[in-house]
């Protein structure tokens, strides 16, 4: 008679634990999807700015949109290199994407310095509206002019504000001889001038020691990037002056956003709108929110007569109004109201 072998079955909970077992050897060895696209996107503001944290969103929605065949990497802070280093880096492809002043912009695009001549806007409604119109259309076509693709809707930067480590500013008089750190743009650099102050042109990562060091006795921002980059730790003075209100364009390689299939484009138009808007609300509640904190952080506020800045600004206004062109002046008038 034929012997015949008993194999041993396993029992139920070894067999559950053996598929447990290999299930998990199978989720460890198949690699997570990667992005079939991958962008980098650099910012000069600090990390915790609402720009940024707004931008982070944007890109996971943007991903997730996308089934996530489109990522978008955030460096904010400058960590890819300062305001003029970052334009280059986007010119050439080697970063895709950024939020950029037009102000710094303007050595590249003359016309997007336009939303930063001095007392223009009455409000954000009214710089939003005149940005998101005929003004900002023409800024964004000499932007592709550029190899630059601008999306449409600006994000907040804010109403600017006067620091100072020597006197308060209360007058265009206390301007005089006033060395100011203003961004590496003409149309800052002229503003000031005009007031009678020492205008140094400066990225923004070098500001904080250049203040604490006194190679500057002040400089210009937002309440938001006065508080994130804690401007408040070595400077005394705060004086609100509203002198002039900027926005921050994303903007993009135009070689680069071209070559991503049209979907992923339509997806990235549709979400950035989204969030420009949301993102809008978010930076001025929080620029609005800021002034008490400033006060308990160290900075001594005071109200400037910016009578006596407007005053001073004839010849300014003119200088601008050759700059920009007729077409685009007369767009920003349309408006604002008339300048000149």
């Amino acid at each position: 008679m034929r012997c015949v072998k008993k194999i041993a079955l396993p029992t139920r909970r070894a067999a559950i634990a053996g598929a447990a077992a290999f299930a998990s050897i199978a989720i460890v060895r198949s690699p997570l999807r990667a992005a079939e696209i991958t962008w980098k996107y650099g910012s000069p503001a600090p990390i915790d700015h609402p720009l940024n944290i707004d931008a982070r969103k944007m890109f996971e929605e943007i991903k997730a949109a996308t089934n996530g065949r489109f990522e978008v990497q955030v460096f904010p802070n400058s960590e890819l290199g300062g305001d003029t280093a970052l334009l280059t880096q986007l010119r050439s492809g080697a970063v895709q994407m950024l939020h950029f002043t037009g102000g710094i912009m303007a050595s590249v695009v003359p016309l997007a310095a336009i939303d930063g001549v001095g007392f223009i806007f009455k409000s954000r409604a009214q710089a939003f509206a005149t940005m998101d119109g005929d003004v900002g259309a023409l800024v964004r076509a000499q932007m592709l002019e550029r190899g630059i693709y601008g999306f449409p809707n600006m994000w907040e930067n804010g109403y600017r504000q006067i620091t100072s480590s020597t006197h308060p500013i209360r007058t265009a008089a206390d301007l005089a001889g006033f060395r100011i750190r203003t961004p590496a743009s003409a149309i800052w650099l002229d503003l000031f001038k005009t007031l009678g102050a020492n205008p140094t042109p400066m990225n923004f990562a070098e500001v904080y020691t250049a203040l604490q060091t006194h190679i500057i006795d002040g400089q210009e921002n937002p309440y938001a990037i006065i508080e994130t980059g804690k401007v408040y730790e070595v400077q005394k003075y705060l004086s609100v002056t509203n002198h002039m209100w900027t926005g921050y364009w994303l903007i993009a390689n135009n070689d680069a956003w071209k070559a991503l299939p049209a979907d992923i484009r339509s997806t990235a138009e549709r979400v950035v709108a989204k969030w420009a808007k949301i993102s809008r609300d978010d930076t001025g509640r929080y620029n609005d929110s800021l002034a008490e904190k400033l006060k308990t952080q160290g900075l001594t506020f005071n109200d400037a007569d910016t009578s006596t800045f407007r005053a001073k600004l004839g010849p300014f206004y003119a200088k601008q109004k050759d700059v920009f062109g007729a077409q685009a002046w007369s767009a920003l008038e349309r408006s604002v109201g008339k300048l000149t």
